[in-house]
Parts: structure tokens; sequence; C-alpha cells
């Protein structure tokens, strides 16, 4: 099977055929800069962080640049509150974003473009639309493009110019006053008292939002790129302003595939801080282990609305957590397993297994689907918990170990907890309380059993063996 994906521009899945064979140009809305990021911003990042890692796995090359805007009311705002200027917050935002995205084992992009470091690139690409007759200068220096010198304008959010005109006024594109149309948006604005500013032909003053994305994609990726990406809030006006901008530029297709997020929800209503139902992901952090919230971000299709609760986030601890105890268990097996070759058997079995790897593809074939992907992994790990035990082989054990934990780690899921595996001293009790029992002295295996749930690790004695949980 091709990999699929669905593309926002055409409303359907499409076979992904890269503009160069093994490559991949792929560009990510990044965050705003002016406070810690929120679980919402967490899900394009693990999501899309998530197709690059399957991309990679297939052998593809993948140059995956997400910015950070760096330049913005709201930092600016912050700035002022505090008496710093603006570079000052943008900076601090910036490293703690980067400490959440590790914390949620959200790979670095190849590239993390910053607006303020781009602004030359702005003005060249605002000076080729003026000069294109696609964008105009106001009296006050204001640069506005002429949306409907853009014939395709609209063709990825569906929307009708004329619609937009009408009268339904919470879609028109926002910005400044003396425009020729109400729909031209804002490509460079004069400076306000007390705000940073950069020189331009037309005036002191800073680029609009969507003219940053347009040129770090130029910069870092080309003029066509394969895949732009983001949440489900940008596809207007931000993504559709975009395609206009690069494409009324450059005479190119701006990218090929459109690929968006929906939205996260807090308790089936739209997160916001006037609600009390706002989440930041340090919040989350201070609750969980931030790899339990990407395994809840990925257990649901990308595509789906996702509803955050305390209920499914246990849910998602639960499930995250039966994958590490199969790990750890298999770990455990393993370290005792005996010399031996792996039996015909056991060769038998572990092709059987190869099905579910067959299957986990499949689902990440047809537009990441990460839902059906994980049901996958959990059909590993019960086939796992079934079929290894004490009179396993170590070849075996270590291959079924190894599957489970190359499927979770293309999720980024990190699932072999060697930072927190067992140490020395509860290896020995572990295999204290089973010479223990062998001995039918079983005060002191429960004596062990009960020393080890207060550290938080539980065994349970089964016909496959003693089997760990972490609790």
């Amino acid at each position: 099977m091709s990999m699929k994906i669905y593309n926002t521009l055409t409303g359907k899945k499409e076979a992904f055929v890269p503009l160069e064979q093994g490559k991949v140009k792929m560009y990510v809305c990044g965050p705003t800069v002016y406070n810690l990021i929120h679980i919402g911003n967490a899900r394009p990042m693990i999501v899309f962080d998530t197709v690059r890692r399957y991309m990679e796995h297939k052998g593809l090359e993948v140059n995956y640049v997400s910015n950070f805007t760096d330049v913005d009311d709201k930092i600016i705002k912050k700035a002022v509150e505090e008496g710093v200027d603006s570079s000052v917050i943008s900076e601090r935002y910036i490293a703690e974003c980067k400490k959440d995205m590790s914390a949620m084992n959200v790979k670095p992009a190849t590239t993390h473009p910053l607006a303020t470091r781009e602004i030359g690139g702005m003005l060249e690409m605002i000076k080729t639309l003026i000069d294109k007759g696609h964008a105009y200068a106001a009296q006050d220096g204001t640069v506005y493009f002429r949306t409907r010198s853009f014939k395709e304008y609209g063709k990825l959010s569906h929307k009708n110019l004329d619609d937009l005109r009408g009268g339904n006024r919470s879609l028109l594109v926002s910005g400044e006053d003396q425009k020729e149309d109400a729909l031209d948006f804002v490509l460079w604005k004069p400076k306000k008292e007390g705000e940073p500013y950069w020189e331009s032909p037309w005036c002191q003053g800073r680029p609009g939002w969507h003219i940053e994305c347009s040129v770090m994609s130029k910069k870092y990726l080309g003029e066509e790129i394969d895949i732009h990406a983001g949440g489900e809030d940008l596809v207007f006006p931000h993504h559709e302003n975009e395609i206009a901008q690069s494409e009324a530029a450059n005479d190119k297709i701006f990218a090929r595939y459109w690929m968006h997020n929906a939205f996260l929800n807090i308790d089936n209503r739209k997160m916001s801080k006037s609600l009390g139902n706002f989440f930041t992901v340090r919040d989350i952090g201070e609750k969980y282990d931030l790899q339990i919230l990407r395994f809840f971000m990925l257990s649901a299709h990308y595509r789906s609305p996702l509803n955050f609760s305390a209920e499914l986030m246990e849910a998602a601890k639960n499930g995250y957590e039966r994958i590490v105890t199969c790990v750890d268990n298999l770990k455990y097996l393993e370290a005792r397993a005996g010399g031996g070759g792996m039996t015909g058997a056991e060769a038998a079995l572990l092709n059987e297994a190869e099905g579910f790897t067959d299957k986990f593809d499949e689902a990440m074939d047809d537009d990441f689907n990460t839902a059906d992907a994980i049901s996958a992994i959990f059909e590993l790990v019960k086939f796992a918990n079934t079929h290894a035990g004490e009179q396993s082989s170590k070849e075996f054990l270590e291959k079924l170990k190894n599957q489970i934990v190359l499927l979770s780690d293309i999720c980024g899921l990190i699932v072999d907890k060697e930072e927190e595996g067992l140490d020395a001293d509860v290896e020995r009790l572990i295999g204290e309380r089973q010479e223990a029992k062998k001995a039918k002295n079983f005060a002191r295996a429960d004596e062990i059993r009960d020393e080890l749930l207060a550290r938080g690790i539980a065994l349970k004695d089964t016909r496959e063996g003693v089997k760990i949980v972490r609790l």
C-alpha cells in the first residue's frame, strides 16, 4: 500500500509522491512565543513529528522546518507589562517551548527559523508583490496584498470571495484602514510607539503575520514544497494568505499537500482561560509524564476532534504503562534466559508477530492513522504477554522486545525506560523472592513483595512466569 495523505486542498486522500524522489520538504507552522505553550499547541507538534518519524522510518529524508513567531502584538504587550525588550520575552519562551518539546519527545526541526531574523527576505517578497501589481502601499506606509488579484484565492478554505465580501464579517481578513478592498490583508505595518521596528522602503514598521511563513518556507525549503501543515484554525486566513502571497510572488504552486489537525477541546468545551479550562503543557507535566500526553494525542486520528479530560488522561496512562510494563517484563526474562538458540516454534511465533507490524504500517500508510497503529502495538503486547515466559530463549525475547520498542519509537513513545529500569537492588530482591518461593519460605516472599510494592513495583505470578507491573 502506498502512503496516502488527506489533502485539505483537494478534500480527499491522495497517494503521496514527493517532488524529489526519496526526499520530503515539510513546513509546519510553529507557536507565537509569548507564554508557555498550551496543550492545543502540543497537538500539531506531536502529530506532525510522528508524520516525520514515520516517513524517516520508511527511508525518506525529511527536511522539516517549523518557525517561531517572535514578533507579535501579544509578545509586545507582555514586554511592555514587564518593562523589557520584546526579544527578552520571545527568547525566554522559545527556550521554555524547547524544554516542553523535548519532554514530549518531539524532535528538533531541521531548522527553527525566527521571524525577526528573516525581515530582509520579507521586504524582498513584498517588493516583488508590489512590482507585480499584487500589493500596494497606502499613504501611511501600510502595505496590503490585493486579494482579488490572485484569482485562486479561497482554493484551500473553499471560501468564495463574494460571499466573504457579502457580510460575513467574521471571515474577513483583518487589516488596517485605507484598503482598496475590504478583503485586502496587511503585509507590512507602520510602527507604534514603543514597538520594535525595522526600516523599509514604505515606513519604519514590522511585517504582518502571514508573510513570515511564505518567506521562511521559501528560504529553507524552496519555492515549491511537499507538505505544509498546522492546526485547522490556520486554514483561513493564515494558510490561504500564504498561498496567495507565495504563488503570486513565485508563479509556482506553493505546497502540494496541506495537512491540518483538528481542534482539541477540554471536557467537551473549547479551551479558554475565561472558562477556567486552559492548560499549559507544563501544567500537565506536573501530574503526568509527558509521554502520556503524547500517547493521548495519538490515541485519536489527527483529523478527528479530540477531547481532553482527567478520565481520558488516566486511560492514556494505563495504556502507555501497559506497553512499558510488557517491555520491562521482556527485559527481565531476557536477562535470565539461558544461552540456547531460538526454537522452530519460536521462529514461527516471530513470523506471526510480523503481522502486527504489517497492521501498524497499513494504519500509518492510511493518512497516519495513529489510533489504529497503537491498536496494532497493543495486539503485539498481548501476543508477547501470552507467548513469552521463563522458558523462552534470549533471542526470541530480544526480538519481541525490539519489535515493540521500534513501533513505539516510530510514534515517538519511549517505552524502553532505561533511565527508570530496575536497579540492582530491585533485581536482587526479585531474585531473592523467587528463591524464597522455591524454598517454600512464603513469609519472606511476602515481605519482599511488600517492599517492592512500597517502591511502586508489583509482581504477578502467571503460568508464563513472573510479570512486573509498575504502579
